[in-house]
């Protein structure tokens, strides 16, 4: 069967091999691919893999060889699923790559909101130490994470992991979730309102559905403690930004740790980019080495399961 790969880049910047993949059939890689080519690149695909690129209704409508589209993502939203089900198309998806690396970044956003080693160090560099009257120095408040809250918004495996790293520098974990389910002894559940009001850093690990979008808003970010942090590194239309931005340069939050937006990349005047205590990184969460190769290897895994008659990590449409 003829696969096409419509956005390979990001997976594979060139440190991974393709070579599992173009071993199982007629191979076609495109590192980017913009709305208007989808349909002649993917017009003899049997096989077509997306990591970001859309897959409406018309494009699948359009592509009558299509048997299968592997998401290279956990997230499902790129694909109308509802489409490719009416075609009999299978979809598949690659859950629960990136935990660690998802996690550790969360982390290491908070410890940048905490402990700033980032600008500092760049402040070393530039030569503000040099010029100290004293053996040490520091411009902003240095905060410890011991006894602190950390509230944890969806509690699915890296809202776990997250709070499991949390629990190791002694905070106080609590969780909301949608559904009951078994928490370890160092977790406790609480309702929206109380994890918004008690959070000394909110961490939000929940899927992006229409009744999560704009989770937090502007109401919300009301709930929160002047001196408390919020960090995403979920999806970024969880965040009504307008309203993020507002409180921050209010003095209504003390910071935010971002790796997701709801547009990336993101406009010049997003007024995100200007927000007064809010770290910014570029969706990189996800793309350690070790969790692109394990994405990459569960992708081919799931084209060869498919060609074999037992496909696995199959979504099905709401």
């Amino acid at each position: 069967m003829n696969i096409v790969v419509l956005d390979g880049f990001t997976l594979n910047p060139g440190d991974l091999s393709w070579d599992e993949l173009k071993s199982l059939g007629p191979c076609k890689i495109y590192d980017r691919s913009a709305p208007s080519e989808i349909s002649p690149r993917a017009a003899k695909a049997e096989i077509l893999l997306t990591n970001k690129i859309l897959l409406t209704r018309a494009q699948i409508e359009s592509l009558p060889r299509l048997k299968y589209i592997g998401i290279t993502a956990t997230g499902t939203n790129v694909v109308d699923l509802t489409a490719a089900q009416e075609r009999g198309v299978v979809v598949t998806n690659v859950p629960a790559y990136g935990t660690q690396s998802v996690a550790q970044t969360t982390i290491a956003l908070l410890l940048e909101l905490t402990q700033h080693s980032g600008d500092h160090g760049q402040r070393v560099r530039a030569g503000e130490w040099s010029r100290k009257p004293d053996w040490c120095f520091w411009d902003h408040p240095l905060i410890e994470l011991d006894g602190l809250t950390l509230g944890i918004i969806g509690f699915g495996r890296i809202g776990r992991a997250v709070g499991k790293l949390g629990a190791a520098f002694g905070m106080k974990v609590i969780v909301c979730l949608d559904k009951p389910k078994p928490l370890p002894m160092w977790a406790r559940r609480v309702n929206l309102k109380t994890v918004f009001r008690q959070s000394d850093v909110l961490s939000l690990h929940c899927p992006l559905t229409p009744k999560t979008e704009k989770l937090v808003n502007a109401e919300r970010l009301s709930w929160m403690k002047s001196t408390a942090f919020l960090i995403n590194t979920s999806r970024g239309m969880l965040i009504d930004e307008a309203a993020l931005a507002a409180a921050l340069n209010a003095g209504c939050l003390a910071g935010a740790g971002l790796d997701v937006l709801s547009v990336e990349p993101p406009p010049a005047d997003h007024p995100l980019l200007a927000a007064k205590n809010c770290i910014i990184t570029p969706h990189l969460a996800w793309a350690t080495r070790a969790a692109r190769a394990r994405l990459m290897n569960i992708a081919v895994e799931n084209v060869r399961s498919f060609l074999r008659g037992r496909p696995r990590n199959v979504i099905q449409s709401l």
